[in-house]
């Protein structure tokens, strides 16, 4: 689980403390599991809770983890460090880039393990990329290509022949996939 330091602790505690409304802290990382993978504490407000949120009580505040989060959580340390401007609060998240997916993993996480795992490598050859921007609730993955692959005159066949039939193969309750690149910019692409 997530080790929050005392000193971050009272760090948090006295920032809390300056918020009427807040009710602790959230953690959370954003795009778990990829390289672009954030770690993030904000201020948890009356609404803020989501039901599968994993809540813990310190000796001053609560902390709320997201669900999804917890297994790329998992060896973090919050630490707070006094210097000369002030102090600094640290968030080591040393798996929150990993991809941890099985079969229990959110529809969401396994698309993106398959998307930088596998895909992206190897449109990384011709400088593109691919992300996953929402699963529909039809299990259509929407997707955006990016660098080589924005506005490549090849990129309807990358779709279809390569990162379709990929995930399609992996990711059996996927239905389809969908590009909504904006591709009439093609200073990047690749043909």
């Amino acid at each position: 689980m997530v080790t929050i330091t005392e000193s971050a602790q009272e760090y948090l505690a006295e920032l809390l403390s300056k918020q009427e409304d807040a009710l602790g802290v959230r953690v959370f990382i954003n795009q778990p599991g990829t390289p672009r993978a954030e770690t993030c504490i904000a201020y948890c407000r009356e609404g803020d809770v989501q039901e599968n949120d994993h809540e813990e009580e310190l000796s001053k505040f609560k902390v709320w983890y997201e669900a999804r989060s917890l297994p790329f959580l998992e060896d973090a340390l919050v630490d707070y460090a006094k210097d000369r401007m002030g102090g600094q609060l640290t968030i080591k998240a040393p798996n929150a880039k990993m991809p941890r997916v099985d079969d229990n993993s959110s529809l969401e996480d396994r698309v993106n393990y398959v998307l930088y795992n596998e895909v992206n490598p190897a449109l990384a050859a011709h400088g593109g990329e691919v992300s996953l921007i929402e699963i529909t609730d039809k299990f259509v993955a929407i997707l955006q290509f990016g660098g080589g692959c924005q506005g490549c005159s090849a990129v309807d066949q990358t779709l279809k022949g390569g990162v379709e039939k990929t995930l399609l193969e992996q990711i059996p309750q996927l239905t389809g996939v969908a590009d909504r690149t904006d591709h009439s910019d093609t200073s990047q692409a690749y043909y």
